[in-house]
């Protein structure tokens, strides 16, 4: 076929589905937050007890989870309530009513998706490999490096996984996560394997030290809502959309992490 009538006939295709897509965009309406959340707020539910996450500060909860709940209801146009409740009663008040959405650095369980519907990611708890500046560690030729871990963590089994497909480590178990990095930052290790906050809380406290990183396992972490509460959910989600384009949710992670 000729090139020219085959750029026309591709053209004549696609542009009623492009004019159709136009339209369906031009006459969508947002979900309304006055109807979405009746009550005229926006009720977090939030384990108070897991810095720097959330926690209690002399009868006030602060943390990353707070401060992001904060900025969703102001993206949304709602004020905020936060309800401090135990960890493993947060999916219960979620499904009884008794708040709007969790905020508590919960992990995606495919098994309360019948009842839960959560957002996108907003904060990756993965395990990283941090080694020294200029010597990156590639994950996948580790072996003759001295890799220090947690004993009996999560680390500890991501290194049982390697040495399972033929990586040869040199592993160096510590009692405390910290440790492992203390080990890197004082050259008695090649590379250190933690969660990605506990790095950065190190990397707080070690401000001049500037390691290399990379991830190597993903643990997002997300907003729940109820699984019928569809309108609140992209209010919500559309919200932590917008926090991520504008920076102001790397700026919140940022402040505590």
């Amino acid at each position: 076929m000729n090139p020219q009538l085959r750029v026309l006939r591709a053209l004549t295709l696609t542009l009623p589905l492009l004019v159709l897509a136009a339209g369906i965009l031009r006459h969508y309406q947002p979900p309304d937050p006055a109807i979405a959340f009746a009550a005229g707020e926006i009720v977090i539910g939030v384990d108070g007890s897991f810095p720097p996450f959330a926690y209690d500060d002399g009868g006030e909860l602060r943390g990353l989870d707070i401060d992001l709940g904060l900025a969703l209801a102001r993206e949304i146009g709602l004020p905020a309530r936060f309800v401090s409740i135990s960890f493993n009663g947060l999916y219960d008040a979620l499904i009884s009513g008794k708040v709007d959405l969790l905020i508590s650095a919960l992990r995606v369980e495919p098994a309360r998706r019948d009842d839960a519907r959560y957002t996108q990611a907003y904060y990756d708890n993965g395990l990283v490999l941090v080694s020294a500046r200029g010597a990156p560690l590639d994950a996948d030729a580790l072996s003759g490096t001295r890799i220090a871990y947690e004993y009996a963590s999560s680390a500890d089994s991501q290194i049982r996984a390697w040495e399972r497909d033929g990586a040869r480590i040199e592993k160096l178990p510590y009692e405390l996560p910290a440790y492992s990095l203390d080990a890197l930052r004082f050259g008695q290790a090649d590379g250190a394997l933690t969660d990605a906050t506990t790095f950065r809380l190190y990397k707080r406290e070690q401000s001049e030290w500037q390691p290399e990183i990379r991830y190597v396992t993903h643990d997002p972490y997300a907003i729940a809502l109820r699984r019928d509460r569809a309108d609140a959910w992209k209010l919500v989600e559309s919200a932590v959309s917008a926090l991520k384009e504008s920076g102001e949710l790397a700026k919140i992670v940022a402040a505590w992490l």
